[in-house]
C-alpha cells in the first residue's frame, strides 16, 4: 500500500479532581484535547461513551470492549470522545501512525481503542446505500472529511493495519455545513453520501479530519457491519439494542474572557462562566482554542486540562455549582502572543 496524505493545509481532558483553593494549576504535557468525532456511524469513542456515561454522569461501560477500553487508557478517554487528534498531523496517515495505532491516532491516552476486539458498539449499514452521516462539531473548524473502509476480509480480532484500508478514501468531504448548537452534542458537520457498494459483514469506517487551518488532525474508528441495516447500533446498553438518548444536562451555561492586562508577549485573563438556565448547574466546563503559538502558563479558581492551544477549564469545589443566574470567575496568564480580538470559548454542564 502507497503512502497517501490529505489535501495539506495549515484540536477534554476529563473532569479532574478539584484542587485546593487559590491553586495555581501548572499545563498538562500531555496531547492537547479535541473538538469532534464520527457519531453516524459512531466512532469507537463516542458509542463507547454513551454506552458507559451513568445518569450521574460517570463512566461505566457495559460493552466488554468499551469496559477494556477504558481499563487501558481510564475514564477521561471517554469524556473526552471527541478528543482523538494529533496537533502535528497535518493530515498524514501511512508512515506517521503506527500499523496498530490506527483507532488512537497514535495518542497514547486512547490506546484502549486500539484494542482488537470483537465486541466493538456496530452500525448496520446497507452496501452502496444512502447514508446521512454526522460529525460531532464541539469546536467547530473549516476543513476536509476523508472516510476510508476496510477491505474484504477484515478481521476485528487482528490489530488495524494500514493494509487493511482500501489505498484511498471512498469518501472527501470539503468544508461540510455545520447544524446545531456548537459545543455541544447535537452539534455537528452533516452530509447525505452513497455507502461502498460489493461489501458484506464486518468492516471499519476509518476517519480523518484535516482541519484547514492549522496542522490539527483528528483519527477515529467506526466499526459497521454490512447486513441491510439503517443506521441502528446494537452494543450499547445492557441488552446490546441502540443506544438510548443522550443525557440532558440540567441547565445551560457561557463564558465570556475579558482582559485584565498585557505584556509584551503575554496577557492575563478572566472568563465568567454565567448559568444561562433555569435549573441549577452542578458542574461546568468551558473549552477554549488559544491563538496558534499560545500557551496558559497557570490558571487560579478552575482546573485545568488539555495542552496547546487546546484548553478545558473545569469549576473547583468552591465554584463548579451554579445556581440559575449565577455567575463565578476564573482567571489565566498566556504567552505567546497578544490577546485575542474574539476569544474561541464554549462552555457545557455535566451532570
Amino acid at each position: 500500500m502507497k503512502p497517501r496524505t490529505i489535501p495539506r493545509s495549515p484540536v477534554l481532558l476529563a473532569l479532574l479532581a478539584a484542587l485546593p483553593a487559590l491553586l495555581l494549576v501548572m499545563v498538562s504535557s500531555g496531547p492537547a484535547a479535541a473538538h469532534g468525532a464520527m457519531m453516524q456511524p459512531g466512532s469507537r469513542t463516542f458509542l463507547c461513551w454513551k454506552d458507559g456515561l451513568t445518569p450521574q454522569g460517570n463512566i461505566d461501560p457495559r460493552n466488554p470492549a468499551c469496559d477494556a477500553a477504558v481499563t487501558q487508557s481510564g475514564d477521561n478517554a471517554l469524556y473526552n470522545w471527541f478528543s482523538v487528534l494529533r496537533s502535528d498531523g497535518a493530515g498524514r496517515t501511512v508512515g506517521f501512525i503506527p500499523d496498530g495505532r490506527l483507532c488512537s491516532g497514535g495518542n497514547p491516552a486512547y490506546s484502549g481503542f486500539d484494542l482488537p476486539r470483537a465486541e466493538w458498539p456496530l452500525t448496520h449499514l446497507t452496501s452502496g446505500g444512502r447514508l446521512d452521516f454526522s460529525y460531532n462539531a464541539w469546536a467547530a473548524h473549516p476543513g476536509w472529511f476523508h472516510l476510508y473502509i476496510t477491505k474484504d476480509g477484515y478481521d476485528p480480532a487482528r490489530p488495524l493495519r494500514w493494509d487493511d484500508l482500501e489505498d484511498r478514501p471512498f469518501l472527501t468531504v470539503d468544508h461540510p455545513r455545520v447544524t446545531g448548537p456548537v459545543g455541544s452534542v447535537e452539534g455537528r458537520y452533516t452530509w447525505t453520501a452513497t455507502l461502498p457498494a460489493g461489501k458484506t459483514g464486518r468492516h471499519v469506517i476509518y476517519s480523518v479530519w484535516q482541519r484547514s487551518d492549522s496542522q490539527e488532525t483528528f483519527y477515529g474508528c467506526s466499526d459497521v457491519v454490512f447486513d441491510g441495516g439503517n443506521g441502528e447500533v446494537t452494543g450499547v446498553g445492557d441488552t446490546g439494542g441502540t443506544p438510548g438518548p443522550t443525557p440532558t444536562p440540567t441547565g445551560t451555561c457561557s463564558a465570556a474572557q475579558r482582559t485584565v492586562g498585557t505584556w509584551n508577549g503575554g496577557y492575563q485573563a478572566e472568563v465568567t462562566v454565567r448559568n444561562t438556565g433555569t435549573a441549577p448547574i452542578p458542574s461546568w466546563m468551558v473549552h477554549a482554542t488559544l491563538p496558534d503559538g499560545q500557551r496558559i502558563d497557570s490558571l487560579w479558581n478552575g482546573t485545568l486540562g488539555g495542552s496547546g492551544t487546546a484548553v478545558t477549564v473545569s469549576g473547583a469545589a468552591w465554584n463548579g455549582s451554579l445556581a440559575p443566574g449565577a455567575t463565578t470567575t476564573y482567571g489565566f496568564t498566556a504567552t505567546g502572543g497578544a490577546p485575542p480580538a474574539t476569544p474561541q470559548l464554549s462552555c457545557m454542564v455535566h451532570h
